[in-house]
């Protein structure tokens, strides 16, 4: 190889070592990847190269995050796992219910926080504690992996309580019926929007007959699964007998009769469904940043002492709402915003003695055992206020035929009051009281979290 002193000499990609190669091609996509492969023959075979090439992709992208090599117990293809890890890596962080939460009596919860587990990916519900803390109580609800075999297993904890050892369960393999866990798929719609749904066929995947992620099945129930499901890699044959069901009912009286047995088993099978497929949006922005300070989920205790998680959003139009998305007194939080405002002009310091006046009557509410809560917190170091938001508590000053009159000032209008710390706290003028707002997670954390078996 030429020396690189000299000004006249090139040194071409072949020249580095191997490990360099790798280097430099793991921070290409695949599609740049097939481009550059196409560029010599000689490239081909390094870039198809999955124990090289495709590793050191999944290890510098991930590898910081989990174990790259115990996916799979290290059976998978790492381009396998590139393609799965990429898709999944959009549910990291908060994602909340979309549409109806109770699904066969058990409740779906509004809030779940996916993160990054040894050979996995895993959700945990959270939600306000009721001890009249900062805590959030985080529970077991879904499991997400890859097989030996490659194929996708996702385990889903309907009740928050499984006890059971998560690496076992994803990785090993694991009695359902016995450990209360029921397998699902997780379905994509786009990449913020995801449908948890019972995976039914579990037990007939890979070949091999698992136990039933519904019931313990027996006897005649057995023979209805077998019947419905078919073999691996068939159509099952509930589908080709809706198939005869349709051209039958048009030419023959005996279709009446297959229609109703049909009906029959397909009651039967929604029956033995312990999870009614649901939606979930993932929260985008639920972090602060410069531009957006008050951006993100929050949390703080409410006028009823109850905690509370709140959702802070910037729109299109340059406006603020906030919004209740659980009280631990509630299962679910109303619609309306907590508080609203089209202009995020900040007052900044010194403010006005009137504005003083303000903020040094108001008391923060703050959980019985930290302190005093009806103590005035104008002396705090830690609530020293940077800079003051005018809000609104509702639409009607900005929409005005939403209430039917003219509203009171005194009754929607209300402050933010932004902290040194980054945290802040809200309240209304017909109000004397201060809710402060602290960080449910930093640095993809929780923070003040407990299990649930603690609350």
């Amino acid at each position: 190889m030429a020396s690189l002193q000299d000004p006249g000499s090139s040194v071409s990609f072949t020249d580095f070592p191997e490990d360099v190669q790798l280097c430099v091609l793991s921070f290409l996509t695949p599609p740049e990847m097939a481009a550059f492969a196409c560029t010599s023959k000689r490239f081909v075979s390094l870039c198809i190269n999955d124990g090289k090439l495709w590793f050191a992709m999944c290890d510098r992208r991930w590898g910081s995050k989990t174990h790259i090599k115990r996916w799979g117990k290290g059976n998978i293809s790492y381009k396998l796992l590139y393609k799965t890890l990429s898709q999944w890596e959009n549910l990291i962080g908060f994602s909340r219910r979309s549409g109806a939460g109770e699904t066969a009596g058990i409740s779906s919860p509004p809030l779940i926080f996916f993160e990054w587990g040894p050979s996995f990916l895993t959700a945990s519900r959270v939600s306000p504690s009721r001890n009249g803390t900062y805590n959030v109580i985080k529970a077991p609800f879904l499991w997400m992996s890859l097989s030996p075999e490659g194929q996708t297993v996702n385990f889903l904890d309907p009740d928050g309580r499984s006890e059971i050892s998560r690496d076992f369960a994803i990785s090993e393999g694991f009695d359902c019926a016995e450990s209360d866990l029921v397998p699902v798929n997780v379905s994509f719609m786009g990449k913020t929007h995801f449908v948890v749904e019972e995976d039914l066929s579990f037990a007939y995947k890979n070949g091999v007959r698992r136990s039933s992620s519904s019931a313990n099945l027996r006897g005649d129930e057995e023979d209805v699964i077998e019947a419905e499901m078919g073999s691996p890699g068939s159509l099952p044959d509930r589908f080709m007998s809706e198939i005869y069901q349709y051209f039958a009912n048009r030419t023959s009286p005996v279709g009446d009769r297959t229609s109703r047995s049909q009906r029959r088993r397909e009651k039967e099978r929604q029956a033995r469904r312990k999870w009614e497929p649901q939606h979930f949006v993932k929260i985008v922005n639920c972090s602060p940043t410069p531009s957006r300070p008050l951006q993100g989920l929050w949390k703080g205790i409410y006028d009823d002492m109850n905690l509370g998680i709140y959702l802070v959003a910037y729109d299109d139009i340059d406006g603020i709402s906030c919004r209740k998305v659980w009280n631990s007194r509630e299962n679910f939080a109303s619609y309306g915003p907590v508080f609203w405002t089209s202009n995020i002009t900040f007052v900044e310091s010194p403010f006005s003695s009137e504005e003083e006046n303000l903020f040094a009557s108001r008391l923060h509410l703050r959980p019985l055992p930290e302190a005093d809560w009806i103590e005035s917190p104008a002396s705090a170091e830690n609530n020293v206020v940077s800079r003051i938001l005018y809000v609104n508590s509702s639409y009607d000053l900005v929409i005005p035929h939403m209430a039917g009159t003219t509203a009171n000032p005194q009754l929607v209008e209300g402050r933010i009051w932004q902290y040194r710390d980054g945290t802040f706290g809200f309240g209304f003028l017909r109000d004397n009281f201060i809710i402060d707002l602290k960080h449910v997670s930093e640095n993809g954390c929780l923070l003040d979290a407990v299990e649930s078996s603690c609350d």
